[in-house]
């Protein structure tokens, strides 16, 4: 059975776990606080493990799950501890299975960390989170790990896609971990493997190191045309008097034309091969030509990577989500200073849980799931009309 989420903040031999949820039992509920922002039409939150989980597991796969299509589901919890990344790395682990993903779910999966002065009870889309981080799915165009940082009250998103593969979306329970260090690194991990690391001023849109300087701009007799029209050049007498088309000399009047009926005959035209085009002045070296003008560049006074992704005082954890699909369970909620018991934690959850769950998948849809009806002669004939390239548009439409 899994241990329940400790009332008070748990500190580790090595670092300090400021929030952990497992959603054991019913007592969740009394941490988790569903909002109102959306009232009548906001999505419900169940506890369950879904449809399948491995056997003997339901208890460890059990979270809270969206339950309704076409909804906003948005809840949020306070942290035991207020969290920062100041003094001490930060790691946000949690684990989500897309039950009813089938590979054209559509909907994010992802957790916010919030700061102090939150209403939980209004908490919508447009309250201000510090860290965003968790999968962004829909079909087959969008397949990602968002992972975005607050800077001065601007989301700033990674510039480059933290890209899923095609086995990382499927239905299966995937855990995400974000490390964020406190030299201005970062890395992501999916099941416990490195998807992305770098650092943080090189792929956010932070204040970079230098900047163009604004006090300059391109002269205005900058020359920077490097070849030209040669001046001295001319176009040849008698140049366009090479028509385009001559009539095609080895064609011949047909046996059977009938000039009353048919008209004085001409033979058809054909390309000149002796015309040379439109003329054009020979291009030469710009003797003007100074080169490619480069902007000057100066220090950026707002370049301050020691404030980027610094944060104090993070006191909520909350899901914030719209989704077209129900049936996204999310579970094993972690935010802790102690890498090594995040791996811990991942062992001791996630690890488990994703054992047998591909075959638990399998023989649940089995069982629940209709065979796929094999096509008449009418249906085979229907589909071989709507491949078929040469029918009319019209037919399709009636189709």
């Amino acid at each position: 059975m899994k241990l329940l989420s400790l009332a008070l903040c748990a500190t580790t031999a090595a670092g300090t776990v400021y929030f952990e949820e497992k959603f054991a039992d019913k007592s969740w509920e009394k941490r988790w606080v569903s909002s109102e922002w959306k009232g009548d039409e906001a999505g419900k939150w169940s506890h369950t493990a879904g449809e399948w989980f491995s056997e003997g597991m339901e208890a460890e796969a059990t979270g809270i799950a969206t339950s309704e299509d076409m909804r906003h589901h948005t809840i949020s919890a306070k942290m035991d501890k207020a969290a920062a990344t100041t003094a001490k790395p930060l790691v946000v682990q949690f684990s989500v299975k897309h039950e009813k993903k089938d590979y054209s779910f559509c909907g994010g999966g992802y957790i916010k960390l919030h700061p102090k002065g939150f209403d939980q009870k209004k908490y919508g889309g447009d309250d201000e989170y510090a860290i965003m981080f968790g999968p962004d799915l829909c079909g087959y165009d969008v397949s990602r790990i968002h992972l975005i940082f607050n800077h001065k009250g601007e989301n700033l998103l990674k510039e480059e896609d933290i890209k899923l593969d095609y086995d990382d979306k499927n239905e299966m329970t995937h855990l995400y971990t974000l490390i964020v260090e406190t030299d201005g690194t970062y890395e992501v991990l999916l099941d416990e493997v490195s998807k992305a690391s770098g650092k943080l001023s090189e792929e956010w849109a932070f204040p970079s190191e230098s900047i163009q300087d604004p006090e300059q701009s391109k002269p205005t007799d900058w020359v920077d045309t490097k070849m030209i029209e040669d001046p001295e050049a001319a176009k040849p007498e008698g140049y366009d008097d090479m028509p385009a088309e001559i009539p095609d000399p080895d064609s011949e009047k047909p046996d059977d034309w009938d000039e009353e009926d048919d008209g004085e005959w001409e033979p058809p035209m054909i390309d000149n091969p002796d015309y040379n085009g439109e003329w054009e002045a020979p291009m030469i070296e710009n003797p003007d030509y100074k080169g490619e003008w480069e902007h000057p560049v100066i220090t950026n006074p707002d370049y301050a990577p020691d404030t980027y992704a610094k944060y104090t005082d993070l006191e909520y954890v909350g899901f914030e989500l719209w989704t077209v699909n129900a049936g996204s369970v999310f579970d094993n909620v972690l935010v802790t200073d102690d890498k090594a018991y995040a791996t811990k934690m991942a062992a001791e959850t996630w690890g488990k849980i994703k054992e047998g769950e591909s075959d638990a998948m399998a023989a649940w849809k089995k069982a629940n799931e209709p065979e796929e009806e094999e096509m008449d002669e009418d249906m085979l004939a229907d589909e071989d009309m709507l491949a078929d390239p040469d029918m009319e548009e019209e037919e399709h439409d009636e189709l």
